[in-house]
């Protein structure tokens, strides 16, 4: 369906009904907390009463987010988030595209009465909404999600919505650098800069904001990381004691993969990362040029995202993930 058209259609919803709910995936980043944040302020502000509701906890550097301390917690607080999803009129699912990626919330959004609405910029759609609004050539949703506001009400982004989605550009694009950034990009950090997004203070909060126990881990992988001769790849692992040895905490890893590319001559950059809590072997890919990590990662490990950005998880051992792996890598083509 056309994207104006569907633009229109959600226009005409959030004018005829009243109560909503904003659904980021599991394990929110900056983009899918941003994007959620930006649309819960836009709806509020047009008298609806919206809410958002997280599956579970995210990193504590994006804990600092205009309107984050009103966000729901689906694992803490299940029986209220479970009253709003069943007495939504709209589910706003952002920043995914597959329902399996919203954790213990699928089954309530499955069940649910209310008209759901997806907003997001990943490929291969599982199709599960009653309004599709996907763009994977956008480099995040946060820019959909300014599109959206701007051709709904051009006058309604204040400066809590343009920090909101500030972040959400700026984490989800590498600081502006992966290949998804546009002119078009960059005009609307212009402009939300304009509307009051203090970008050297979300810079700093986002990237100025660790623990010292995050560079010790960090520490930790870059000694961790092997070329794998003779390609252009590498690759990384953290066991799950050597997260518990740094006091590991949710988004401690955030962008370690990208090390990786930083080294002259490669190409592909791939970090492995044991959780004995959920039994899996968590994967992020990262890739320059041709190798498509999306396709890659959805052959081989479950997973998917972008050509250049995608995750996968395996659940067999660390050791035998990484053997794994490189086999394939070796032989893929």
């Amino acid at each position: 369906m056309n994207n104006k058209r569907l633009e229109s259609q959600i226009k005409e919803l959030i004018t005829d009904k009243s109560n909503s709910v904003i659904i980021p995936h599991k394990n929110p980043d900056g983009d899918a907390l941003g994007s959620c944040l930006a649309l819960n302020f836009f709806l509020l502000n047009k008298g609806l009463n919206s809410i958002v509701i997280s599956p579970n906890d995210y990193p504590s550097f994006l804990k600092w987010m205009p309107g984050e301390n009103r966000i729901l917690n689906f694992d803490n607080k299940s029986s209220e988030a479970i009253n709003r999803i069943e007495n939504a009129d709209l589910i706003f699912t952002l920043d995914f595209n597959d329902l399996s990626r919203s954790g213990n919330i699928c089954d309530e959004i499955k069940t649910a009465k209310g008209q759901i609405i997806m907003i997001d910029h990943h490929e291969k759609s599982k199709k599960y909404a009653d309004f599709e609004l996907s763009q994977p050539e956008m480099g995040s949703t946060c820019e959909m999600i300014y599109n959206l506001i701007e051709y709904i009400d051009p006058e309604a982004i204040t400066s809590d919505i343009a920090s909101c989605l500030y972040t959400g550009i700026m984490t989800d694009t590498g600081s502006f650098r992966f290949p998804s950034t546009s002119a078009k990009t960059h005009h609307i950090i212009s402009k939300l800069i304009e509307k009051g997004a203090n970008n050297s203070k979300i810079h700093e909060n986002i990237y100025d904001n660790f623990s010292y126990s995050r560079l010790k881990l960090l520490g930790v992988a870059l000694k961790n990381i092997e070329k794998i001769d003779p390609l252009p790849y590498v690759v990384i692992t953290l066991s799950q004691i050597e997260l518990d040895d740094c006091s590991f905490k949710k988004g401690d890893t955030e962008g370690f993969v990208n090390y990786g590319l930083s080294i002259k001559g490669i190409d592909l950059s791939i970090i492995l990362i044991e959780s004995k809590e959920d039994n899996i072997i968590k994967m992020s890919l990262r890739s320059k040029g041709d190798f498509s990590v999306n396709v890659f990662a959805e052959k081989y490990f479950n997973g998917g995202g972008h050509h250049n950005a995608a995750g996968g998880v395996s659940r067999e051992t660390l050791v035998k993930t990484k053997k794994k792996l490189i086999s394939l890598l070796k032989s893929y083509n």
